[in-house]
């Protein structure tokens, strides 16, 4: 048995907090259809609609702009695929013009609609991004004057934490006639958002990154922005997402937001400063590394490094085997072979990208934990590379 278990992957998912898992098993007593108009179908009516009003606060938006949905995936294709739903009012948008822009870094959920609409005729720009992941701002150029109907970028990688302006990459959309969502999956309780500020349309968000529960999500929809039904059936949601409500993941998630609210800052501040211990600490203790992602513009919790010359799985393994659980890129993308295509994307060699691992830290972290990490990778990279050939020549040095 390990010495002790280190959860090191809270990008993939996070634990329930404490207060929600007792909001959750006092909601199961909430068990109306909220769709119903006796006591305890209006009894379960007034949580979601309270939840409803927390995220909206939580976001800067009003609560009719909030759509609940099954999470972020389901809340990414429900936008992208509005370019081509068939309605008069989105079919309109990418008649004649450039349909969709997005990244090469997006998540799967967004990149494997982009590629299922380009297979329908959708025209589909994806946009390189710099060594750090930050969008090539040149190329955007380009392709907003293309006229394109939607651009999709996310706020905030998954696999090395690089956060996008926003903000000013929604502005030069806007100007150019087009619509602007973002997947925020990773930065909401991170960062401070404000839609209306920031100048977007759509916005997605999952519960489970935020220490809610799985299975539940938000769609934020501006005022006026169109829409059109992904999931079809009853009125739910003022006929945008039918379906009996999740009352119980919504209730979770209203309380895991409503915490965020209180505890954002003091623990951004506080899991940053535990990453920065551990980067400082992989960076004095291990040679030839490369660390992924923005210097700066970066998730608070969130450390991608390279290793050459050993395979990521093979890291990944030999730290579960002492009780550090981490993750080699998006768990999206887990059993695949191929390298991440987010390092890919910003200049990292496939040899390399395949010799990576994910930190990403969380509110139940401790130094503690960072130093057990620093206690047993260097060891064991030391003790892959000397079973690999790849490793003959050092070539990277130490990471900057």
């Amino acid at each position: 048995m390990p010495e002790r278990i280190v959860y090191m992957d809270y990008n993939a998912t996070t634990p329930l907090h404490p207060e929600v898992k007792k909001a959750l098993v006092e909601g199961f007593d909430i068990f109306g259809n909220a769709s119903s108009m006796h006591t305890l179908g209006r009894k379960a009516h007034e949580e979601i609609e309270k939840a409803r009003k927390v995220v909206a606060d939580f976001l800067g938006a009003y609560p009719e702009e909030i759509v609940f949905t099954g999470g972020g995936s389901e809340s990414n294709n429900t936008v992208l695929q509005m370019i081509d739903c068939g309605s008069a009012t989105c079919r309109c948008m990418s008649k004649g013009r450039l349909g969709l822009v997005t990244t090469q870094i997006e998540h799967p959920s967004v990149l494997n609609v982009a590629q299922y609409m380009e297979n329908k005729g959708i025209s589909v720009a994806y946009l390189p991004v710099d060594p750090t992941g930050k969008v090539d701002m040149e190329a955007y150029k380009k392709a907003l004057a293309k006229s394109p109907a939607l651009v999709s970028i996310m706020m905030a990688n998954n696999e090395i934490g690089t956060i996008q302006d926003i903000r000013t990459l929604a502005r030069m959309a806007k100007e150019k006639g087009a619509l602007f969502h973002t997947d925020a999956v990773q930065a909401v309780g991170k960062l401070p958002i404000s839609v209306h500020e920031l100048g977007i349309d759509y916005l997605s968000f999952s519960a489970h990154k935020l220490y809610g529960p799985k299975g539940v999500g938000i769609l934020y929809v501006r005022k006026g922005a169109p829409y059109c039904t992904f999931i079809h059936g009853g009125h739910q949601e003022e006929g945008r997402r039918a379906g009996t409500y999740n009352t119980l993941g919504i209730i979770g998630l209203g309380k895991a937001i409503e915490i965020a609210s209180k505890e954002m800052d003091e623990e951004v501040a506080r899991v940053r400063a535990l990453r920065d211990t551990l980067k400082k600490g992989i960076q004095d203790r291990i040679p030839d590394i490369h660390i992924n992602g923005h210097p700066t513009d970066t998730l608070p919790g969130t450390l991608n490094v390279s290793f050459q010359g050993v395979e990521g799985e093979s890291i990944l393994l030999y730290l579960d085997m002492e009780g550090i659980e981490v993750s080699t890129g998006s768990a999206c993308a887990s059993g695949s072979l191929e390298p991440s295509h987010v390092l890919l994307a910003t200049g990292v060699g496939p040899e390399l990208a395949h010799g990576s691992i994910r930190f990403s830290l969380g509110r139940e972290n401790t130094i503690e934990d960072v130093n057990y990490v620093l206690e047993k990778l260097p060891s064991i990279i030391q003790r892959l590379r000397k079973m690999s050939s790849a490793y003959s020549v050092p070539s990277l040095g130490r990471s900057a």
